[in-house]
């Protein structure tokens, strides 16, 4: 059970990105179809939170709009106290370039190139020289166990070791926030718990602030807090109780 002590030691925490009556409409012909309803989320530095929901509830939206893929169609979206909800694109990119870790299910790799060049493109972006790139591609593809396979290509890659590529191209830039969208939905369950252990560790040990958006209720289970989306509301809240 989660007790009002824990509850305060959460409050006592700054929210990283706040979501304050967040609405995200899009027009298809005459319709207008609401994707997020005045929604309200915050996300604290350090902590494991899970969105959870059925399919066309808003999830995968709400993360684009913390994430810095999209705009709000109103409402505000601060990260780190700044409203970043009406930034121009080049101004969001600089900050997803910086701040933001992105895990999708897809994996996203380009397959013409190797698991090391791979994880150097988001360095490419930032102007990082050659030797400085390659030196930290590699210590991101050892960290999560692919250091015997840096010069293979995704083909030559299983599921699971494809999405520990795309865990190290997303850590390359040290961000503060990671968001993974059904990280483990390509995955078997077993290869799928070893990316999930990954993740918690990158929470605990290396105190990054995890986002996992996922329909899947054993998955969510592993955050600390869980919100739970429908029709683009929050209808529910879950905490763990904080371990002393």
């Amino acid at each position: 059970m989660f007790r009002i002590g824990d509850l305060k030691q959460m409050t006592k925490k700054k929210p990283i990105i706040k979501l304050e009556n967040v609405w995200k409409t899009y027009k298809v012909g005459e319709t207008l179809i609401h994707a997020l309803r005045g929604l309200d989320l915050e996300v604290y530095k350090d902590e494991f939170l899970a969105v959870q929901g059925p399919s066309g509830s808003g999830k995968s939206t709400a993360m684009n709009l913390i994430g810095c893929l999209d705009i709000p169609t109103k409402g505000k979206i601060h990260l780190d106290g700044k409203n970043i909800a009406r930034l121009h694109e080049s101004d969001l990119a600089q900050i997803r370039g910086k701040k933001i870790g992105f895990i999708f299910q897809q994996f996203n790799l380009l397959n013409t190139l190797t698991a090391l060049e791979n994880v150097m493109l988001p360095l490419i972006f930032q102007g990082v020289p050659l030797t400085t790139r390659m030196k930290k591609a590699t210590e991101m593809l050892k960290k999560v166990g692919l250091g015997d396979r840096m010069n293979h290509t995704p083909a030559q890659l299983s599921g699971g070791q494809q999405q520990r590529v795309a865990i190290a191209r997303s850590l390359i830039v040290d961000p503060e926030v990671i968001l993974a969208d059904e990280p483990t939905g390509n995955l078997d369950s077993k290869t799928g718990k070893e990316i999930m252990d990954l993740l918690k560790d990158l929470n605990k040990k290396e105190k990054k602030t995890v986002v996992l958006v996922t329909h899947d209720n054993h998955l969510a289970k592993m955050a600390e807090r869980t919100v739970f989306l429908k029709d683009g509301k929050i209808t529910k809240e879950q905490k763990k109780r904080l371990k002393k």
